[in-house]
């Protein structure tokens, strides 16, 4: 059964235009549903993330998944990585993993809205519409984002809209 919702619009589109640059994985197409190893209750593994052309500036980045159509007033942050060295330009496979042993060195993770540090995949309630699955790659502006391990997904957001000079999307699809 449907939650009988509308579908909440791109979030990104709704912040300040900064340039677009190109992300890829291996593991996600942009707009098809996401492999059983993305899903929490298959796999719960993070995908294989490739970045490319970030703009002239660019000193870090943050990576994130957040899911629009969450059944709450502010979706669902799925992951977030937060301080990743501006030479770093991929994260393998399973980056997302609790303890964070495949992240670049200075990279951290934030809970997820799970309450764990790591990556959880998508697992929307049984019989709902499609969700959307964003995986960005924020270009930052300076070397660190200057929040710590504590902090929430909306205070890295709301550092983000003062410091992203560049964004690169991909997103996947997943439904019960």
């Amino acid at each position: 059964m449907s939650l009988d919702r509308p579908v909440a619009p791109n979030p990104y589109d709704l912040l300040p235009s900064v340039p677009s640059f190109t992300v890829t994985s291996d593991d996600v197409t942009d707009s098809a549903p996401l492999k059983d190893d993305q899903v929490a209750a298959l796999g719960n593994t993070s995908p294989q993330l490739s970045w490319s052309g970030a703009p002239e500036g660019t000193k870090s980045y943050c990576v994130t998944c957040f899911d629009p159509d969450a059944p709450t007033p502010s979706g669902f942050w799925h992951w977030a990585i937060v301080d990743i060295p501006a030479d770093v330009t991929s994260l393998p496979t399973g980056a997302g993993a609790e303890g964070g042993a495949q992240l670049p060195t200075g990279a951290y993770m934030l809970k997820n809205d799970g309450g764990s540090s790591c990556f959880m995949g998508a697992a929307p309630p049984q019989g709902d519409q499609v969700h959307r699955y964003y995986f960005v790659v924020h270009a930052v502006g300076e070397e660190s984002l200057g929040i710590d391990e504590n902090a929430s997904n909306a205070v890295m957001c709301f550092n983000l809209a003062f410091k992203t000079v560049g964004r690169a999307i991909i997103h996947g699809t997943y439904q019960h």
